[in-house]
């Protein structure tokens, strides 16, 4: 009795976690700008994404509107089509070559940094665990910075998240 107590606990227990929905997901971006990620969702279809991140031997935080599709593929629901846009801030560093007399030397360099991003990408869900990976571009421009006018629109990368 007391054993069967337990498994059904236990069944039941299984079946209550596997059918909460995600409200929040932490992970990491391998790419150009690579980094730790933080995304909270509003619903199913809207979330925000916050994202500290390393380029041009700086560092960035940006700040993500997302928008999911999921009735895009229909051999599946785990694949969702993920778009959006948001904006980011931080500092980039580089070495720049200046010329005296005969000789030449480098000097660091620091320049704050502000632009605008955008987002779009797939990314599979996996059910029966909390993770989801994801293939992602976001393209961004640079308001500020070594160059005023910055832009990059193959910044691709791939991405692992844990759900929660």
């Amino acid at each position: 009795m007391k054993k069967s107590l337990i498994l059904l606990l236990l069944l039941t227990t299984i079946q209550i976690i596997q059918a909460q929905e995600f409200r929040q997901a932490i992970g990491i971006r391998a790419g150009w700008s690579s980094g730790f990620e933080y995304r909270f969702y509003t619903n199913d279809l809207n979330s925000y994404r916050l994202l500290l991140s390393t380029r041009e031997n700086g560092m960035q935080f940006h700040a993500l509107k997302e928008f999911h599709r999921y009735d895009l593929f229909d051999f599946t629901d785990q694949l969702v089509f993920i778009f959006g846009a948001g904006a980011h801030v931080g500092y980039e560093r580089w070495n720049e070559l200046y010329y005296n007399y005969n000789s030449s030397y480098y000097r660091n360099r620091t320049a704050f940094i502000a632009g605008l991003d955008g987002l779009a990408g797939l990314e599979y869900t996996f059910y029966k665990a909390p993770v989801s990976i994801g293939f992602e571009v976001k393209p961004y421009f640079d308001l500020f910075g070594r160059e005023v006018f910055d832009l990059d629109l193959f910044d691709f990368a791939f991405t692992a998240k844990y759900l929660f």
